[in-house]
């Protein structure tokens, strides 16, 4: 697979607060895809060179689908702790504004890891205009030990009722921030006919880490998130997404 052309781009900020821009990177394939573009925000803890992210943008670039990652203004400015919600979207969205400028009327589909995709969502259900979201490990709930019970309060889905675009979401069979059958439980009554699919990955954590046991590489287990999202998104191409 031919590597793809990548571009750093300087991302002004409409609501700049420590920082007046942000870094962004733009991997553009080198053979033409007739699906949407995809831009991936990163998770709490981490920026936009998280080695899961970049390999996720390299696979997919390599596969013809133009990715964009980049950083949120508190990670641009070197802080740890997030920036409140509003800040995190508009980000997003000033993002969303240089990224149409350089594709054109492409279809664009938002998402991320982690947090980055939860702030994806919210802009989904406020109105965005996007293509589908990607989410590589919703964070449905604040991490839990083993068997305990999730408050219905502290689950992150009051806005999934307004969400009206195909999903994807690729979650860790061992994740501490998304029980699967709540996820279901979640799905099935708040999504309603808006379709979403589950892939889920044997295994995997959180960020998708995998044990010795498990009998399997972390390459591999990107090469996964790799596929799976690819496939997805070349449903997009072709036909609405079917609910699964």
């Amino acid at each position: 697979m031919p590597d793809p052309t990548t571009a750093s781009l300087r991302v002004p900020l409409a609501r700049p607060r420590a920082v007046t821009e942000i870094t962004a990177s733009l991997w553009l394939p080198s053979s033409p895809w007739p699906g949407p573009a995809l831009v991936l925000a990163h998770g709490a803890g981490t920026d936009m060179t998280n080695p899961l992210l970049v390999a996720v943008a390299r696979g997919l670039s390599r596969r013809g689908v133009p990715v964009v990652l980049f950083n949120f203004p508190y990670t641009e400015a070197g802080r740890k702790p997030p920036d409140p919600m509003p800040v995190l979207e508009a980000c997003y969205r000033d993002v969303l504004s240089a990224v149409r400028a350089r594709l054109g009327d492409r279809p664009v589909v938002l998402g991320g890891r982690s947090m980055g995709g939860r702030v994806a969502s919210h802009l989904a259900a406020e109105g965005e205009d996007c293509a589908g979201l990607v989410f590589l490990g919703y964070p449905l709930h604040p991490p839990r030990r083993a068997g305990a019970a999730v408050p219905d309060e502290r689950l992150r889905t009051a806005h999934w009722e307004q969400l009206r675009v195909p999903m994807l979401f690729v979650q860790g069979d061992r994740d501490t921030l998304a029980d699967l059958a709540l996820l279901e439980r979640e799905r099935a009554a708040k999504l309603g006919a808006t379709a979403s699919t589950v892939h889920v990955v044997a295994g995997g954590d959180h960020g998708f880490a995998v044990r010795k046991r498990d009998g399997r590489t972390q390459d591999e287990v990107t090469e996964e998130l790799i596929g799976v999202t690819h496939d997805w998104l070349g449903s997009l191409a072709t036909a609405p997404a079917a609910r699964s």
